[in-house]
């Protein structure tokens, strides 16, 4: 068998495609080059799996060429009935990455996934650049990048408008440095949510220079009440401006969507956060929100030289929120620091 580079090239041009599976091992580097658009299946009877394209256990693979992939959502968004149905079936990813290693996807487009454009699972060293990700703001579930259970991902220079977070970090993620991303609309770049199952955590988190304009969220930690105990700490949001953002700043420890919550306290120990330097202006009164939980106070939470107006109906100034939480403020203050 052949054990040099492969490709696989996707010319110039429209071209349907069903679900499919690129499955390793390979015996040398693939590089998959799409440069025409591919559109992804409106037969109901195709939605309910958890792909559209899928690659996994390969190491070395290379995916770009400028091409778009186009998942076609609104076919598919009408049957996304998960927050009121806890049995409801996945719609596919756009593209999906499970076992990848050592590899890079960068200068691509997606539009209009049915649930998340990409999905990272159980992947380690991996670079994301110049993707180019569309969706209206109101798609449900379809966030830009989903990573879990994946360690030293790079994501960078890349411009994301979805109707979910432009990028999610679940348990399992670590050392994760974003860099560079443009964000909006969407719900923001959100640690979680946390604490569904045991022994999760995240870890090593690095979000600087990148810009969230008209977002629902800017950066965010989120985990679920009640919840059971886990871990999440060593994160740093750094360099960021924020455009019109109804919440620029936020951990959530109360999160819970659905109307079955029970009124709980969550057990997510979170520590070790800073945010630095983050300017620009909030939607809402609150400009800063840090909800912890009363079981498990967050600890060592570092505010430093934060500038973020409010210029809304209720006039100024900016408030922020503060719950449960342990830790300084350092320079300039706007609103001014709860902590």
């Amino acid at each position: 068998m052949w054990k040099g580079k492969s490709r696989v090239v996707i010319p110039r041009g429209t071209y349907m495609l069903d679900s499919v599976i690129f499955r390793g091992p390979c015996n040398g580097p693939i590089v998959f080059i799409l440069k025409g658009v591919i559109k992804a299946s409106t037969d109901p009877r195709m939605f309910f799996i958890d792909h559209w394209i899928a690659f996994q256990y390969i190491d070395g693979l290379v995916v770009k060429g400028g091409g778009t992939l186009d998942g076609q959502g609104p076919s598919g968004w009408p049957y996304n009935d998960c927050y009121s149905n806890p049995y409801c079936k996945p719609l596919p990813v756009s593209m999906r990455f499970d076992f990848v290693t050592n590899s890079r996807v960068h200068h691509l487009r997606s539009i209009n996934s049915k649930n998340s454009h990409f999905n990272l699972f159980a992947c380690n060293n991996m670079n994301m650049s110049h993707i180019q990700i569309s969706a209206p703001e109101g798609s449900p579930n379809t966030d830009g990048i989903h990573i879990g259970s994946s360690t030293n991902i790079r994501i960078t220079r890349s411009i994301i408008g979805t109707g979910d977070d432009c990028i999610s970090m679940v348990s399992g993620s670590q050392d994760i440095d974003i860099s560079g991303v443009s964000c909006g609309p969407g719900h923001g770049i959100s640690i979680g949510s946390l604490g569904r199952s045991p022994k999760e955590f995240v870890m090593g988190i690095k979000v600087t220079n990148c810009t969230f304009s008209g977002t629902q969220n800017g950066v965010r930690v989120k985990t679920w009440a009640p919840s059971l105990a886990s871990v999440a700490s060593n994160f740093m949001f750094q360099n960021i401006f924020m455009d019109n953002v109804n919440n620029p700043i936020i951990i959530d420890q109360q999160y819970c969507p659905r109307p079955y919550c029970k009124d709980d306290d969550s057990e997510v120990q979170i520590s070790n956060v800073t945010f630095r330097n983050i300017w620009g202006s909030s939607s809402s009164k609150v400009a800063v929100s840090l909800q912890c939980s009363g079981i498990v106070p967050c600890q060592n939470i570092k505010l430093v030289n934060i500038n973020l107006s409010y210029n809304g109906p209720q006039g100024p100034p900016s408030a922020s929120f503060c719950s449960n939480v342990r830790g300084q403020s350092f320079g300039p203050q706007i609103p001014s620091s709860c902590i």
